[in-house]
């Protein structure tokens, strides 16, 4: 097994998946308040922060790592990659999965003929090409831009400096077969098959996943929730924490 997972906290079981370059320090801010009510299970996807890379490396491959780090039966929050990630554990292997919050994700993140939910693939190119350059300059100057709504912006952004000072840089081989997942997975065929109670959250302001794809989805899920954040681009819960936690905490409180 090759998935780093870190365990923190108490209570229900809340296994966490960060997106695409990162690793689960990206949840950092959000810590000391998820802790207190669930057991956080904070995966490093393959490749990324302290788990080591795979072989082969797609979609299914990186799902089925991060499963056998779930325990029993959990719920599972993916964020960007991490809730594609999420999806497909979702499809391939259910019975893992209680409940699913998706955020800032889409079944399909780039943009195809009869889907304009997508963005354009140079896009994300542009982005990596940055990263590839200089990674930690361009990850902490991305998630800066996502801590402008925030009120409590310094504090949230030299957490994560700090975070990400502390793991280990992938390698641009990750980068790219991590690229490659965002640019050819199209889920959309598979989506009514996800069968658990789904929590999508999104940002109004989202220029990588733009909402179009969130309302698409709650038409196609059977079981399925949409909270639209106003004023939050691609990480709600760093612009906009206060309210990504209240809807959280509504969604997985215990059913009687």
């Amino acid at each position: 097994m090759s998935a780093h997972v870190e365990i923190i906290g108490q209570g229900q079981p809340l296994v966490m998946i960060h997106g695409w370059g990162m690793h689960s320090g990206v949840w950092q801010p959000l810590i000391k308040r998820l802790s207190a009510k669930y057991m956080l299970y904070l995966v490093d996807l393959p490749g990324m922060g302290n788990s080591r890379p795979i072989e082969p490396y797609h979609l299914h491959a990186i799902a089925d790592e991060v499963a056998q780090v779930i325990p029993g039966v959990s719920d599972v929050l993916g964020w960007s990659l991490g809730g594609l990630v999420a999806q497909r554990i979702a499809l391939n292997q259910p019975d893992r999965i209680r409940r699913l919050i998706l955020v800032g994700s889409t079944p399909c993140f780039v943009a195809k003929t009869g889907w304009d939910a997508g963005i354009d693939p140079t896009n994300f190119e542009a982005f990596a090409d940055n990263v590839n350059s200089d990674y930690k300059a361009a990850m902490l100057q991305f998630l800066t831009l996502q801590c402008m709504q925030s009120s409590d912006r310094r504090a949230v952004i030299k957490q994560l400096r700090q975070s990400f000072e502390r793991r280990p840089t992938p390698t641009q081989t990750t980068l790219g077969r991590a690229l490659n997942i965002l640019l050819d997975s199209d889920l959309r065929e598979e989506i009514p098959n996800i069968r658990k109670p789904t929590l999508l959250i999104h940002g109004d302001r989202d220029t990588l996943a733009p909402v179009q794809a969130a309302h698409w989805m709650m038409q196609q899920l059977p079981i399925g929730y949409l909270r639209v954040l106003s004023g939050a681009a691609h990480a709600p819960f760093l612009s906009h924490s206060d309210q990504f936690v209240e809807t959280l905490n509504q969604f997985l409180e215990p059913t009687a």
